[in-house]
């Protein structure tokens, strides 16, 4: 099996960093593995395993022929057979497979509003499944939503994953007091609803003045971000609510923290979520998504509605009075992150269903 993967940026989102996920865990098992990125480079450059090649097409517009037979050699050249596509990263794709009949296309959908996908429509999408041999979906919303849309058969979902590898190799000291921090790990968009974040931290602020909020992120400095960085300051916040950008290696910040959370108006499988169990943090995070299937019980974290102030500051208060409650279910998340959501598991699924 000789597979690429295609992702159009590497930044630090999700979809991106499971391109980069997928790429680094094959590796490992088949005869080739490679990642592709089209448009843009970024942090996630640097967690490519030195065993997985790499190219980068620059690609300037939609159609960037120059991009197209960039990407073409690179396949002859290396005798690949299949195109791990990956959101809008299936365009190319498709283009490349119209001048090499033999390709596989599949494509990889981590559309991450999934609470309500009646309106989600693209016809490009959709003319461009005819030349998938199969899709995966992130979640049984999104697989339905394929089945029922999309001109491909095969379709199937498997769960995201992380791969169980600590590099802490940056030096990032974070502010606050030792034993008091709460994180959240999320880019500054409207669906991670930071906004209720903002005012649970206000309210946290009255009762427990020592703890503080840690923020990481990609900021894509726009009216939202001004919207985020302004309540802070009109709610004088700026002592115990605190935002440092994109982080190359979640685990150095996230050993520093004591309480993890995820407030999002909508998810798809958050890889921030399983970040979080990995390293054995309790968490609040919101009913959203896939989190309710991945925290089922309060045994392994605290699950809150949708843009509920008072339920997620009352959970938070929780967990902070109750330091062996903490504990217990950062415990317990853990090991259910580890029996299903691991590297092994589901790149063992992969493989047997593309080889099927």
């Amino acid at each position: 099996m000789r597979v690429v993967q295609i992702i159009d940026s590497l930044e630090a989102g999700g979809a991106e960093r499971m391109a980069v996920n997928y790429a680094n865990a094959l590796a490992k098992k088949i005869e080739f593995s490679a990642l592709v990125a089209t448009r843009k480079e970024g942090v996630l450059k640097n967690q490519i395993d030195l065993k997985v090649p790499y190219l980068f097409l620059e690609k300037k517009k939609r159609i960037d022929v120059k991009a197209v037979f960039k990407l073409r050699k690179f396949i002859k050249d290396n005798n690949v057979d299949i195109i791990h596509a990956h959101s809008s990263s299936f365009f190319i794709a498709v283009l490349v497979k119209l001048t090499l009949l033999r390709l596989k296309i599949i494509w990889h959908d981590h559309y991450g509003i999934s609470q309500d996908l009646t309106f989600r429509k693209n016809l490009g999408l959709k003319w461009g499944s005819l030349f998938f041999t199969g899709t995966i979906a992130v979640n049984e919303s999104l697989k339905k939503w394929a089945e029922s849309y999309l001109w491909c058969s095969k379709v199937v979902y498997f769960p995201n994953f992380i791969l169980n590898v600590f590099q802490a190799n940056e030096k990032i000291e974070l502010k606050g007091i030792t034993g008091k921090r709460i994180i959240c790990v999320a880019n500054l968009r409207p669906q991670k609803n930071h906004k209720l974040l903002i005012e649970v931290a206000d309210l946290i602020k009255e009762k427990f003045p020592d703890w503080t909020f840690h923020l990481f992120g990609k900021d894509f400095e726009d009216d939202y971000s001004d919207q985020i960085k302004n309540s802070i300051k009109n709610l004088k916040l700026e002592k115990n609510t605190f935002f440092y950008g994109t982080v190359q290696d979640v685990s150095t910040v996230l050993k520093q923290c004591d309480i993890a959370v995820l407030p999002s108006l909508s998810e798809g499988l958050p890889l921030s979520l399983l970040e979080y169990g990995l390293h054995q943090m309790p968490v609040v995070a919101t009913n959203v998504g896939e989190i309710p299937k991945i925290i089922t019980s309060n045994k392994e974290g605290l699950i809150v509605e949708s843009n509920n102030v008072n339920q997620f500051a009352d959970a938070l208060i929780e967990f902070i009075q109750n330091e062996n409650y903490r504990n217990e279910a950062g415990l317990m998340l853990k090991q259910k992150i580890i029996f299903n959501f691991s590297e092994e598991s589901v790149i063992q699924q992969y493989i047997l269903w593309v080889n099927s």
